[in-house]
């Protein structure tokens, strides 16, 4: 076993308060607390005279406390002037504690570091940080770390952690010197060098390099991290590859041509496409683990059905898993609508399914005589047993966390196989995270919409302006379409001042007293839900306000306005989504935007990106620019980023190289390539199986 898995930051027989703050960020081996780096530094290599200060400037000093008292004056506060010889310096504490007033006695030798202030008595300094000293006390050598922490994990204890941990930690160099980039035609440090100087940069190192990571003991720590993170995923992947799948042939004049031919539509170029790639991946006996991707309304479902239908057809079952209920019904009734009529069998699971109605649909599923079972994450629970699971479908694959899906494909584990897995998804990957998050998936694209979608126009208008939204939705609703109103909360927040569903819900009811007004969201009981939908669905309900779980699944041709309330608040996949509920019908149709004033920089980035494109790659793309890539790829649900420094953006080049030598790497160094992965992965390897 590498080193740097067995080797453990020290315990404590009993776990103290910083403690368990460390545990919490993931540092429990000594490697983690090596690689937890500085995001900034303070200078204290060097003192400045009093005299000399400027406002505004960071500057330490050293004097001796000529007088400390507590003020009421306005407020209780500590007062506290120390001299150096050259001016006095006024320190203000407007919080304090009894053992502040014992250390910043009358007399005592303080050095100080703080914001320089230009006070009504003077040059002062607001809560600044302070320590007693004696004249020989000697200035650091190099420049002082300040790390990532929180508030039970004192820098002071985070310092000296890390100070033990890498006299510990396992730094040995595991990477062949040709297999390392150059910056600027000149090599990069050590593993160890880079680690030490990020740590402990020496008097006179640049901090902008330091701070921007752009300085080569960044660069260094950037690419060993892609690399093992480009080993990690070909390692999965050669892994999938030894493992066995059900192989599905299209047989002539089967399922699958059959579906096809009952279709009232014709698949665009696209669809045909993707749909011979997946078709020629289910007919391999290694498993399929790709990724369907197109924009919202580009027919995925379709495509979906198709490759069930070839699954279906070879005798092995199907399960299609939806994020949120609405989805998985959407699915379920154009999956029945299709299917049915050609004598294949659906199953609906569902959290709000119980008792009797539920236990039949299992027993269904675990007969065979379900062939297709479509549902939430109803369909991976124990008490769900499929009789032969060959193909798994994974919509909005994103909006599930990653052992989801792992519980999914374990669904055929008492049969030896693997069942294969297609993935979709309507928030289009940018190229640089396919390369990273997602570099062992096949990735099929439907790059163009399906004749009759109308473009969306998109309006933005601050809340100020809300009397011509309503005397819009009165033209519309007047004209015979559907208006969505969508919001951000269900009910009132004591914490958060935004407009509401129920709220505006009652506004809009006001204001249209001879139009049904509906409202949908999350708490509702699933009947109550289904009975709304089916009343927007069918025409008789022309508003609808609704919270986001409209985001997706949601298809009603004669709606052809869209408000978004505080959609600064939103992602962009999500308004982007939202928006696509609108323009599927003949009708012309607009997606306002509804904002509160003043708006921050992401909030106007966002909302700029919506008005400016419809097109989603290029929505996906702005969105990796403001979010980055662990929110983006929803990291949360997966438990950790893979990725920590390296941004896929500025260190493309970095991405490019480690892509390029990962290969070699893994076949000529085995046992070095399996422990870069342990120093940077550790457990987290177990996700990309998913």
């Amino acid at each position: 076993m590498p080193r740097s898995t067995a080797t453990l930051a020290t315990p404590a027989p009993r776990s103290s308060a910083p403690q368990r703050a460390m545990k919490k960020l993931g540092l429990v081996r000594d490697i983690d607390l090596a690689l937890h780096l500085p995001i900034r530094y303070d200078d204290e290599t060097r003192l400045r005279r009093i005299a000399d200060l400027q406002g505004g400037e960071m500057a330490q000093v050293e004097g001796e406390v000529r007088a400390s008292r507590v003020e009421f004056r306005p407020r209780r506060q500590l007062v506290v002037r120390i001299d150096d010889g050259s001016a006095e310096l006024v320190l203000r504490f407007l919080h304090f504690y009894p053992s502040h007033q014992k250390t910043l006695h009358e007399g005592a030798r303080l050095r100080v570091r703080g914001e320089v202030r230009g006070g009504f008595f003077g040059r002062e300094m607001v809560h600044p940080a302070f320590r007693p000293v004696r004249e020989e006390t000697p200035l650091p050598s190099t420049l002082t770390p300040v790390y990532p922490a929180s508030a039970e994990l004192p820098q002071a204890y985070l310092r000296k952690a890390i100070a033990g941990a890498l006299a510990r930690a396992p730094v040995d160099e595991l990477l062949p010197a040709s297999l390392l980039p150059t910056l600027r035609n000149a090599p990069l440090p050590t593993l160890r060098e880079a680690v030490q100087l990020l740590h402990h940069p020496p008097p006179g190192s640049t901090l902008a390099g330091l701070e921007d990571r752009s300085h080569p003991a960044w660069q260094r720590l950037k690419f060993e991290e892609l690399l093992a993170q480009q080993v990690s995923q070909l390692q999965a992947q050669r892994q999938r590859a030894t493992l066995i799948a059900p192989s599905m042939q299209a047989r002539p004049g089967g399922l699958h041509e059959r579906l096809l031919a009952a279709l009232p539509f014709t698949l665009t170029t696209a669809q045909r496409r993707v749909a011979a790639e997946i078709t020629q991946d289910l007919a391999r006996a290694t498993p399929m683990h790709r990724l369907l991707q197109g924009d919202v309304g580009s027919g995925k479902t379709v495509v979906a059905a198709l490759a069930a239908a070839v699954a279906i057809d070879a005798g092995w079952q199907c399960a299609l898993m939806a994020p949120t209920e609405i989805l998985a019904e959407q699915h379920f009734r154009r999956l029945v609508q299709w299917l049915e009529p050609l004598g294949v069998g659906v199953a609906w699971l569902t959290g709000s399914r119980k008792g009797r109605a539920r236990a039949q649909m299992i027993e269904r599923v675990a007969s065979g005589e379900a062939m297709l079972a479509v549902g939430t994450h109803a369909v991976i629970q124990d008490n769900v047993v499929f009789a032969r699971l060959g193909l798994a479908i994974v919509d909005e694959q994103h909006r599930f966390g990653v052992a989801q899906r792992l519980d999914l494909r374990r669904k055929l584990a008492g049969h030896m196989l693997e069942p294969h897995l297609l993935m979709m998804s309507a928030t289009p990957i940018p190229r640089t995270l396919a390369m990273t998050y997602y570099a062992d998936l096949d990735v099929s694209t439907i790059d163009e919409l399906p004749p009759g979608r109308t473009p969306v126009v998109t309006k933005i208008f601050a809340d100020t302006r809300r009397d011509q939204v309503l005397a819009r939705i009165r033209d519309e609703v007047a004209q015979g379409r559907q208006v969505y109103w969508v919001c951000p909360l269900v009910e009132e927040s004591e914490h958060v001042d935004l407009q509401n569903a129920t709220a505006t819900h009652a506004e809009l009811s006001r204001a249209l007293p001879d139009t049904m007004v509906g409202l949908l969201h999350g708490r509702m009981p699933p009947a109550e839900k289904a009975a709304v939908m089916s009343l927007f669905t069918g025409g008789q309900m022309r508003v609808l306000v609704a919270t986001t779980v409209i985001e997706v699944g949601v298809d009603v041709p004669g709606a052809s306005l869209m408000v978004i309330e505080h959609a600064e608040r939103f992602g962009l996949a999500q308004l982007h989504q939202l928006r696509g509920r609108v323009g599927r019908g003949a009708a012309a149709s607009v997606c306002v935007l509804l904002y509160a004033p003043p708006l921050g920089q992401t909030g106007k980035a966002r909302l700029r990106a919506m008005a400016e494109t419809t097109d989603g790659f290029e929505i996906a793309r702005r969105d990796l620019e403001i979010r980055g890539p662990g929110e983006f790829m929803g990291a949360r649900q997966s438990g950790d980023a893979l990725l920590r420094f390296a941004d896929l953006d500025a260190d493309s080049g970095l991405l490019q190289h480690a892509r390029r030598v990962a290969p070699r790497f893994l076949d000529d160094h085995p046992q070095q390539a399996q422990a870069l992965v342990q120093r940077w992965l550790a457990s987290r390897t177990e996700f990309l199986k998913a």
